[in-house]
């Protein structure tokens, strides 16, 4: 049992941090806020802009590549003492191209303001979070955990907005783009701390190129195998849970919402009960028995006859994978130290397994159907049983945590 205990645990919301954290976490609240109400509203923007399939699937696929090639740089410029510039440059980009959004009158505007916002974004909440990460070099894990739950919140609270404005869409983004550039003021009045390390002159290609000799680090390429492959039990199950509660339970749409509606709700709980936890559990404790947990949890949902017990079995793992993301994410930032940014330029290298997923799912869907297809998420649980060392080895030899004084 003592093996599962911090050292010196600490209070849950603020210690060790101070009130530095807030904007901060306003960034990515304010960034998935939009994100949610974006999902919600697009029956509406598809309505009044008279939008094909087609265009839709276009609008979701092309803006994400054009912030790759930048967020490269961004990872590279953040580790080389330009975070400050990067979150300024960012965060005015960021409320424009939300602003575009709203007076967009046609497709092509549409896509044009969703093209600036994906880079936009790695500017403003990616650096934002590398910042979060430098704050204690030794709290990844528990800063991982508020950001997270700060994005959760804000995914939950977009689509009850929306529908508190009636489904006012374009002024609802105004909005955004106002209360956007006061979390960029209210975060630029805070001194942000730059890398240490950061070289005198800054060199792009040789920044890429460590990242690249990153790349072949067993402990980055652990990290960030399982990062991707536990996203199965996260991102992807949420993209095709409405889909399998119809073709496959035989729920109706209104049904189906209700089952994401509880999937989101019960994953927002959990997220916060992950702060006060990680102060007390080690978060590779938490993963190996929440792992065992949730293949036994998704496996029951698969195999149980009935819409109401699935629902109750969907809830429960949407609680138990909760967490999983600041855990591993955290340790994506311990196994790098001393550079925070350059975690963004080789997590875009890595996204093409990320992007790949989603796909692999669908093309098993079409060949087997959606039932047998969703057993391939099963590969999260897994992969995390199987890949997680016994112990982390940076608690006693990270030159930059205190604690291992």
């Amino acid at each position: 049992m003592k093996s599962l205990l911090i050292r010196q645990p600490r209070a849950w919301w603020l210690r060790g941090t101070g009130l530095t954290i807030l904007p901060i976490l306003l960034v990515e609240f304010m960034d998935e806020v939009y994100f949610g109400a974006g999902e919600a509203a697009w029956p509406l923007i598809r309505d009044e802009l008279a939008l094909s399939y087609a265009q839709i699937g276009l609008l979701l696929g092309v803006p994400p590549l054009t912030s790759i090639v930048l967020d490269l740089l961004f990872g590279v410029l953040a580790d080389g003492g330009y975070r400050r510039r990067l979150i300024l440059g960012g965060g005015i980009a960021f409320s424009l191209s939300i602003l575009l959004v709203a007076l967009s009158q046609n497709f092509l505007m549409l896509m044009v303001a969703f093209c600036a916002f994906f880079p936009s974004s790695g500017a403003f909440v990616n650096v934002s979070q590398v910042v979060l990460m430098d704050l204690d070099p030794a709290r990844h894990e528990q800063n991982m955990a508020r950001w997270t739950f700060a994005g959760a919140l804000g995914v939950f609270v977009g689509p009850l907005v929306l529908a508190l404005t009636g489904g006012d869409w374009r002024g609802l983004y105004i909005s955004f783009a106002v209360m956007s550039l006061g979390a960029l003021g209210w975060i630029m009045r805070f001194p942000i701390r730059e890398n240490q390390n950061a070289p005198e002159r800054l060199d792009l290609l040789a920044g890429v190129r460590a990242a690249l000799r990153d790349l072949r680090r067993f402990e980055v390429l652990r990290w960030l195998t399982l990062l991707e492959l536990a996203n199965l039990m996260l991102d992807v199950l949420f993209s095709y849970t409405a889909l399998y509660m119809v073709d496959v339970a035989g729920a109706d749409i209104a049904t189906a919402g209700i089952a994401i509606t509880i999937l989101t709700g019960v994953g927002l709980i959990g997220e916060f009960l992950m702060i006060p936890l990680l102060e007390r559990v080690r978060g590779l404790t938490y993963l190996r028995l929440t792992a065992m947990v949730e293949a036994a949890l998704f496996a029951a949902f698969l195999l149980t006859p009935g819409i109401i017990p699935k629902i109750m079995l969907l809830a429960l793992v949407g609680l138990f994978n909760s967490g999983w993301y600041p855990v591993l994410q955290g340790q994506v930032y311990s196994a790098m130290p001393g550079r925070s940014g350059s975690v963004m330029t080789v997590g875009t290298f890595f996204s093409v397994l990320g992007a790949a997923l989603p796909f692999a799912v669908g093309a098993a869907a079409q060949a087997f159907g959606l039932g047998a297809a969703m057993w391939l998420l099963m590969l999260g649980p897994v992969a995390l049983l199987i890949g997680l060392p016994r112990r982390s080895s940076h608690f006693s030899d990270n030159p930059l945590d205190p604690d291992a004084a």
